[in-house]
């Protein structure tokens, strides 16, 4: 794959707080059945399918820029608010957990975090202050929103703020260490 600086993924920087607090680039707003994605070539957003599976984005989702992991992607993350974020907006995130699961057999972790502007959820510091409901939701929507496309994911668990800062700053590092191999 080609390098293009200009790219969302490789452009906007992760955030000056990190790994406290991050950029996230939304790709999916939550209450939707599109699966967005950001296109790695072009930088545009495409959409890869209507969800076979009638269930909805429990959170707004998307990626932390200039991150890297196992699955080739940039870090993924849930960015909690009351409102549904646009796709391709930058929303300061603070980072509160993480949501780890495997999909198909590969690890496939994704963050958890509150819309640091969104007062309604920005008094969150930690996971194991959200409503255990809450969890449960987003627990089976993503257990069951590849079901019907003879898929298995499989969340493992959720685990607290500091593991999620380790696991964001081990995708910067990560990320780091693609480019320079990208760049040779």
């Amino acid at each position: 794959m080609s390098f293009d600086p200009n790219n969302p993924w490789h452009k906007v920087n992760y955030g000056e707080n990190a790994p406290d607090e991050v950029n996230a680039i939304i790709e999916i707003p939550k209450n939707t059945r599109a699966k967005y994605e950001l296109d790695k070539e072009s930088g545009l957003l495409m959409m890869d399918r209507v969800l076979y599976s009638s269930v909805y984005y429990p959170a707004n989702y998307g990626f932390v820029p200039k991150t890297y992991c196992d699955d080739k992607d940039p870090l993924d993350i849930l960015v909690l608010s009351q409102i549904d974020v646009v796709p391709l907006c930058i929303v300061r995130a603070k980072i509160i957990g993480v949501m780890r699961m495997l999909d198909e057999g590969e690890l496939d972790d994704k963050l958890i975090a509150v819309a640091a502007n969104d007062m309604s959820v920005s008094h969150y510091n930690d996971i194991s202050e959200l409503p255990e409901h809450l969890l449960r939701e987003t627990r089976h929507f993503f257990e069951e929103y590849k079901r019907l496309e003879n898929k298995t994911v499989e969340v493992e668990d959720f685990q607290d703020a500091a593991t999620a800062k380790q696991i964001l700053k081990q995708s910067m590092a990560d990320y780091d260490a693609y480019i320079a191999e990208l760049k040779k």
